[in-house]
């Protein structure tokens, strides 16, 4: 079963830094998987921040573009999202997300992981 962890938030001032991180496990070696940051404020709907899918394309949403960058460590199955130059808008619990697709030989049916969340304030 995947597992997902995220660590890494906090509150900040404005104008400044955070770097988040996410943990996965339980992958399946032959199944391939995208992975991407969602963000929930107060009062609001689940929103996309950044993803990068298996083939190391990556997107952000334009609320973040210039300002948070996301990587992974596929060795060591974890995914980040730096945060530069944050907003009070940007306060929110942030999630991280998995979805498993097919590999490049093998059917795997998809199916969407998240974690648990971590939260992000930041202060004006």
């Amino acid at each position: 079963q995947v597992q997902l962890v995220e660590s890494g938030g906090g509150s900040v001032q404005a104008g400044g830094s955070l770097r988040l991180s996410c943990a996965a496990s339980g992958y399946t070696s032959y199944c391939s998987y995208d992975m991407s940051w969602y963000r929930q404020g107060p009062e609001k709907e689940r929103e996309f921040v950044a993803g990068v899918d298996s083939n190391r394309n990556i997107n952000y949403a334009d609320s973040v573009k210039g300002r948070f960058t996301i990587s992974q460590d596929s060795a060591k199955n974890t995914l980040y999202l730096q945060m530069n130059s944050l907003k009070p808008e940007d306060t929110a619990m942030y999630y991280c997300k998995t979805v498993r697709r097919s590999g490049s030989r093998v059917i795997c049916p998809r199916e969407d992981y998240w974690g648990q969340g971590t939260q992000v304030t930041v202060s004006s």
